[in-house]
């Protein structure tokens, strides 16, 4: 097997955390003119989710992320080589990727009805015919911390609220949004924050919430973040 097909896994990362930072940028932020961001977070969200799912499986073998392996031999060339697998193969549809993955992994998707209303989403958006009245950035944002952020920290020890597009206030808005619609996520052992207070975000959170973040804040040896 070709060196370079070892590193599909990689490349495929790396597509998914430009799709991810995308993602948690549309979704969290609104400016005039960005009326369109919420569908696009939809989009990007679900793209990072079919690339970082088909990452962990390439993980196991690069070739299990592809429909039919034994279409990729042409009877001519010696040895499987990466140029082969653009020109010849297919991956898996994105409605079929749970499966491959617990097939693959032998785990099940955190979140599965997550995972299968933001794909039908996804097809009405890229059908033009988007339902109305769907909060598009609460769906994407559950996707992607009930679904991806649970998985590429377990499979990669990375954290979702790291990827974004926040040049200047870090991930500081990323995580407001998030404390708003009380969704737990992955935090990092150096999580700080300089641009919202806490206890202020915090202020109409219910109680098991409010729990939840000072448990993490204690682990992590940060719980003067909750100091008005």
């Amino acid at each position: 097997m070709d060196a370079t097909i070892k590193e599909i896994p990689k490349r495929i990362l790396k597509l998914a955390l430009g799709a991810l930072s995308q993602a948690n940028m549309h979704a969290v932020f609104s400016d005039p003119g960005s009326d369109h961001w919420d569908f696009i977070s939809v989009i990007n969200a679900a793209h990072a989710g079919e690339l970082l799912l088909k990452a962990v499986i390439a993980n196991d073998h690069p070739l299990l992320i592809f429909k039919d392996i034994f279409s990729l031999d042409d009877s001519r060339a010696d040895s499987l080589e990466l140029v082969n697998l653009i020109q010849r193969g297919k991956t898996h549809d994105f409605e079929k990727l749970p499966q491959v993955f617990w097939v693959t992994t032998g785990q099940r998707i955190p979140n599965p009805d997550c995972f299968e209303r933001l794909r039908r989403a996804r097809n009405s958006i890229q059908h033009f015919c988007a339902p109305e009245g769907e909060d598009f950035r609460a769906l994407s944002l559950e996707f992607i911390y009930t679904i991806i952020d649970p998985l590429i920290f377990e499979h990669f020890g990375l954290f979702a609220i790291e990827y974004h597009e926040d040049h200047s206030a870090g991930y500081d808005y990323v995580v407001g949004a998030l404390l708003h619609r009380e969704l737990k996520f992955s935090v990092p052992d150096d999580f700080d924050l300089s641009e919202i207070r806490l206890t202020a975000e915090l202020k109409n959170a219910s109680q098991d919430y409010r729990d939840w973040v000072a448990k993490e804040l204690d682990r992590i040896g940060r719980s003067d973040l909750l100091n008005p």
